[in-house]
């Protein structure tokens, strides 16, 4: 019985090797070509790009450059944002974030930097709409995420947020009436791709509540005649204080 027991054991080890190395062996195929191992080292950085912008930095064609978006986000390494009309390619997740700078590690080099050709003065903070984006937004978005205060929101619409018990208290002690807030006939929040970031931030009513509770305790305030937001005093003791950032 022993003898029987342990036989099967390792049939089911090799079933479970060749499955995996199957899986590696596709992963290994799709990023095996010059075009797409540019377009995943492109999206390192964490930036979320368009096919037009990775066309150019795999320097192939639109068409082809599609080709090869699809055969990444087949294969799990890269996943799509859409935004309106536009559609924003990022890695699917820290794992493969991980693989890369393995690979990395392994092949040298070095990889540009992401630069944002936005104003200088519209980096900081600014208003997207009637939400707060730059890198405040997107900063105070992968907080809120960190924290456990939002959470993905079981409607099954696009990026769409709903926020935990914990969040809830917490926007709540900000002074943000979240009943009225979800009242109003428009999403109650989602994740609003940042175009100088390249980073999502928080959009729909929540991120407009949050921006006129920004406004009213003087964290920011609004430049005449911009979208730009100059971060007060006041506002960088208490996003320090309350959310651990250094604006």
């Amino acid at each position: 019985m022993t003898v029987a027991m342990q036989e099967h054991f390792v049939y089911d080890q090799s079933m479970n090797a060749e499955q995996s190395d199957l899986v590696i062996s596709r992963i290994a195929a799709a990023m095996g070509e010059p075009a797409r191992v540019r377009i995943l080292y492109c999206l390192l950085d964490g930036h979320a790009r368009t096919s037009t912008e990775l066309a150019m930095v795999a320097d192939v064609s639109p068409s082809t450059t599609s080709v090869h978006l699809n055969r990444l986000k087949n294969e799990q390494l890269v996943k799509v944002f859409s935004q309106g009309k536009h559609r924003y390619y990022s890695l699917e997740g820290p794992d493969v974030g991980a693989a890369l700078e393995a690979l990395h590690v392994l092949a040298g080099g070095s990889r540009d930097n992401f630069v944002p050709s936005t104003p200088s003065r519209l980096l900081a903070a600014r208003t997207c709409y009637d939400h707060m984006a730059g890198r405040l937004g997107v900063f105070l978005h992968n907080r809120f995420l960190a924290m456990g205060w939002l959470c993905v929101s079981s409607t099954g619409e696009d990026n769409a947020y709903d926020l935990t018990p914990g969040g809830a208290k917490a926007f709540e002690a900000l002074g943000i009436d979240l009943a009225s807030t979800r009242l109003l006939r428009r999403r109650f929040a989602y994740a609003c791709l940042d175009w100088s970031e390249r980073q999502p931030h928080v959009g729909g009513a929540l991120g407009a509540a949050l921006l006129k509770t920004a406004l009213k305790r003087k964290w920011v305030v609004r430049e005449l005649d911009s979208r730009a937001l100059n971060i007060t005093s006041v506002g960088r003791r208490e996003v320090l204080n309350r959310f651990g950032l250094h604006p």
